[in-house]
């Protein structure tokens, strides 16, 4: 059975005092959260900060202390591991890989909640909203 490997993150900040996160707009069709490929010998870490910056050009802080993993089979014969993390964007500005993404959007949870395609990805996004709501300040400084 083959096995690949994606990483990415919930990838929130603060605007106007509200925490928002970034949804993607895949040319597949569906939104989710940004995600990629690990290439050989990268980290989780190294490979969830690379695929968000290719797919929208913004840099961000990983929180390593937030790992959520779902596993699925998206072909026979194949198992597949999606590692998410939470992840800060303190500034800049989105610039989408048009070769992957049709757009991406900064939502308020419930919004981003109600967007996001797969009952997955909304897990992540439960999980995600409950890890920052429970660091103090974690939301002021994003």
């Amino acid at each position: 059975m083959d096995h690949e490997k994606s990483c990415g993150a919930a990838v929130a900040r603060t605007d106007g005092g509200e925490r928002v996160y970034l949804i993607v707009h895949q040319k597949a069709g569906h939104w989710g959260l940004p995600k990629g490929h690990s290439e050989p010998g990268e980290t989780e870490v190294c490979t969830a900060r690379r695929e968000i910056f290719e797919e929208t050009g913004l840099s961000v802080e990983v929180c390593p202390d937030f790992r959520y993993v779902i596993s699925y089979t998206p072909a026979p014969g194949v198992t597949k591991d999606v590692v998410f993390f939470a992840a800060l964007c303190r500034d800049g500005s989105i610039s989408v890989q048009p070769e992957e993404i049709k757009e991406a959007v900064w939502l308020p949870f419930e919004r981003a909640l109600g967007l996001v395609t797969h009952e997955g990805t909304r897990e992540v996004l439960r999980a995600a909203e409950r890890y920052f709501a429970t660091r103090d300040g974690l939301s002021e400084k994003a």
